[in-house]
């Protein structure tokens, strides 16, 4: 009966301090409040069964059958009620097994975010060494082109 802790959440126990523990002490009290609901709501079913299957017997009063009658369909409509209540549990259940997972895979967009971020960085500061390096090498040889032996005596041959 106790299956309500493969509700997935995010995060979970870094150094115990931050945004990580408060949420799993959140999921903590949330998964604690459904389990209770569930104990409840199936306390109740089997409860209210109980006492229509202890009303259902026939007796040959008229008055005490019609009282029985009103018990029975009272029980049975708390029976309902708790029924109910379960199904919109189920339905809670998988909403937050939804949104979660959305969590989860927002997270890992995040981390892939970060790690997109740092890998461009470390692009554009290699580009910008090797456009310093190219600048260089380009002034080195025009330095070199322009004090040529051979660039001299073609502007003396006109």
């Amino acid at each position: 009966m106790n299956k309500a802790g493969g509700i997935a959440m995010g995060g979970g126990g870094g150094g115990g301090s931050g945004p990580t523990t408060a949420a799993a002490a959140a999921a903590a009290q949330k998964q604690k409040a459904l389990m209770q609901r569930v104990e409840t709501d199936i306390a109740h079913i089997v409860d209210n069964f109980t006492h229509l299957v202890n009303v259902a017997r026939i007796n040959d009063t008229p008055v005490r059958n019609s009282q029985e009658a009103f018990m029975m369909e009272m029980r049975a409509a708390r029976m309902v009620q708790a029924a109910d209540s379960l199904l919109k549990l189920v339905s809670e259940l998988k909403q937050t097994a939804i949104f979660s997972g959305f969590a989860s895979l927002n997270d890992h967009v995040d981390q892939r975010i970060g790690e997109f971020t740092q890998l461009a960085e470390k692009t554009d500061s290699m580009l910008a060494r090797i456009g310093e390096e190219a600048a260089a090498s380009l002034k080195e040889l025009e330095t070199h082109y322009y004090s040529s032996a051979q660039r001299t005596s073609q502007t003396l041959e006109p």
